[in-house]
């Protein structure tokens, strides 16, 4: 998978991609992600990006042609599966859109920043629009880092126990039960004997209903409709 990133300020993305999950996903050869400044796409000395809004109103504008000489050199490169624009009236990202958006082979993401974008970029340009929640941050950047993580996560191979993102929260509709390791016991507290007894089947039965009684605490409403209400 490749994705490319337009940014503002890029450097706001360096520290996320060169450790941990992600930078071992592109050592095997299995992502990509590339950063790119748009300012790189700004004509004059000034490199601008961003002008006042007709109309009035406070707060500047990300223009249009910067972006759109920004995408259109990259699309002379690939072509992308999804053009996103992180918005904060963007559809909120869940792990079934990680899922569809992880077995994909190119990604562009657009990073929002100011009072947003030309609204001719998104009819030209965006197939979709993502949000990470219902705020406001100061741009798209870690919204983009935040997608592109749970994302590359899903690719087979990129962690190193396969089934790990399978049993990840959300994955079937429920938070992931409680875990325990090493020392059995601590200051009186124990593990649950289940967890201790080898027997698979009944570890697995103890883990889904453990997974629905944390859900009904943490999280009703991802019950609704499921009959485990």
């Amino acid at each position: 998978m490749h994705i490319d990133i337009i940014s503002v300020v890029p450097g706001l993305l360096e520290g996320p991609f060169s450790h941990s999950i992600l930078k071992r996903a592109e050592e095997k050869g299995l992502a990509s992600v590339r950063v790119h400044n748009l300012r790189d796409y700004a004509a004059g000395k000034q490199k601008q990006v961003d002008d006042y809004a007709f109309g009035g109103g406070a707060g500047m504008v990300m223009m249009i042609e910067p972006i759109a000489r920004c995408i259109e050199a990259l699309q002379k490169e690939r072509t992308y599966d999804e053009i996103i624009y992180m918005t904060p009236d963007g559809d909120t990202f869940d792990q079934s859109i990680a899922n569809s958006l992880s077995q994909v082979e190119n990604l562009l993401i657009l990073c929002g920043h100011y009072k947003g974008v030309d609204q001719r970029v998104r009819d030209l340009f965006v197939t979709k629009e993502i949000s990470i929640g219902d705020f406001v941050i100061s741009g798209g950047e870690l919204a983009a880092a935040v997608v592109a993580d749970a994302i590359i996560r899903l690719i087979p191979g990129v962690l190193n126990d396969e089934t790990s993102a399978l049993t990840d929260s959300f994955q079937d509709g429920l938070l992931a039960p409680p875990v325990y390791t090493r020392p059995a016991e601590y200051k009186g507290v124990g593990v649950p004997e289940v967890l201790l007894s080898g027997h698979e089947a009944k570890i697995s039965e103890w883990r889904f209903e453990a997974s629905v009684r944390r859900t009904k605490e943490k999280r009703p409403d991802l019950l609704k409709g499921t009959g485990w209400e």
